[in-house]
C-alpha cells in the first residue's frame, strides 16, 4: 500500500491488517504508550476544510508514535491556485515522510498521490472519506468482537462522501450494507456499482432504499450524519424540508434489532439528523467512534510511515 485514498482500492486482507494493527496499538497506549516507531518522521497535514477529529487523531497519533505532524492550512497553500498541485507535492516530498490532506475536490488528493512519491492519506474528499470508514470499520469490529461478516449495516441520510466509504468498507469485510436516504440525494451510480462488484466478490449484500424505515429493519448498525455537507451551505434551507423523516430517533431505532448499535461520523446536528436521546443513549457508539480514528489513523500511519 503507498498511498491510501480509497478503501476501495484496498483488498480485504490489506484493511483487515490495519484493523487488526489499530486494535494492537490501541492496546499498546493504554498499557502505558506506542513505541516511537515514527521517531524521526514528519506528517504533512494539508487542509482545505476545517476538521476536529481529523486534525486532533493525525496530530495525537504521530505524536503516540514519537514522529512529528504540522498542520498547513489554506491560508499557507491555495491548492491548484496560489501554486499548483504538482509543485506544491513535489516541494513537500523534500521537507516530509508524508501527506495528509483533506480537500473540497476529489482530484486534488488524486493528483497530490500522482506527484508526490511520498505517501499520501486521503483525509477526506467530495467523493469519499475513508480515514473514518477505517474507524467506522474498527469501532463495529470491537463491539461485536469481530464477528462482523454478515451483520447489516444501515445508513441513513444522504447519499455523501461518508457513506460510499462506509458502504465500501461493508462490502469489502462482507458485512451487508442497506441505505436509505430520499429520493435524489442518492450515491454516485459509480460508487454504487463498485460497491455491488466489491460484495459480489465478498457474499454480501447492497440495498438502495428511500423509506428510512424499510432500511433499517433488522439492522445490527445504524449510522447517520449531517444532512447539509461543508460547501453545501446554500441547500441548507431545502434539505432541511426534505431530511426530517429520515432523523435517527428512538421511533425509526425500534425498526433496528434490540442489540443494534448507533453511529454518527460527527459533527452532529442534533434535533435534525440524530435526536439526544438516541446520540446520548444506550445504543450510542458515538464517542467510541469518534475516539477510534486516533487509533485507526495510528496503524495507518505505521503501516505508511514506519
Amino acid at each position: 500500500m503507498q498511498d491510501f485514498l480509497a478503501l476501495a482500492d484496498l483488498s480485504t486482507q490489506e484493511i483487515q491488517s490495519l484493523l487488526d494493527l489499530a486494535v494492537d496499538l490501541k492496546k499498546e497506549h493504554a498499557g502505558g504508550g506506542n513505541k516511537p516507531i515514527l521517531q524521526g518522521k514528519a506528517l504533512a497535514m494539508v487542509f482545505q476544510k476545517p476538521s476536529l477529529r481529523t486534525r486532533v487523531s493525525f496530530e495525537m497519533g504521530m505524536q503516540h508514535l514519537g514522529g512529528h505532524a504540522l498542520y498547513i492550512g489554506p491560508q499557507e497553500i491555495g491548492l491548484g491556485q496560489r501554486e499548483s498541485i504538482a509543485d506544491i507535492a513535489r516541494v513537500l516530498d523534500g521537507y516530509v515522510d508524508g501527506i495528509m490532506a483533506r480537500v473540497f475536490a476529489h482530484q486534488h488528493v488524486l493528483d497530490l498521490a500522482h506527484w508526490a512519491e511520498k505517501p499520501v492519506i486521503n483525509g477526506l474528499s467530495d467523493y469519499n472519506h475513508p480515514c473514518q470508514g477505517l474507524s467506522d470499520a474498527l469501532t463495529i469490529y470491537e463491539h461485536y468482537k469481530g464477528d462482523i461478516k454478515g451483520l447489516k449495516v444501515t445508513y441513513v441520510g444522504d447519499g455523501n462522501n461518508v457513506a460510499i466509504s462506509l458502504m465500501h468498507v461493508c462490502a469489502k469485510l462482507g458485512m451487508n450494507f442497506a441505505i436509505g436516504n430520499p429520493a435524489g440525494y442518492d450515491m454516485p451510480a459509480a460508487a454504487i456499482e463498485l460497491g455491488q462488484e466489491i460484495a459480489a466478490q465478498s457474499g454480501s449484500s447492497i440495498e438502495l432504499f428511500n423509506d428510512p424505515g424499510t432500511a433499517v429493519a433488522d439492522a445490527d448498525v445504524v449510522y447517520t450524519d449531517t444532512w447539509t455537507s461543508m460547501g453545501q451551505e446554500e441547500e441548507s434551507k431545502k434539505r432541511e424540508a426534505v431530511f426530517p423523516p429520515f432523523q435517527v430517533n428512538n421511533e425509526l431505532l425500534r425498526a433496528a434489532k434490540p442489540t443494534a448499535i448507533v453511529m454518527h461520523c460527527l459533527p452532529a446536528h442534533r434535533g435534525q439528523e440524530i435526536t439526544d436521546e438516541v446520540a446520548d443513549g444506550p445504543q450510542s457508539q458515538l464517542f467510541p467512534q469518534a475516539h477510534n480514528r486516533l487509533h485507526a489513523q495510528k496503524a495507518l500511519l505505521a503501516t505508511l510511515l514506519g
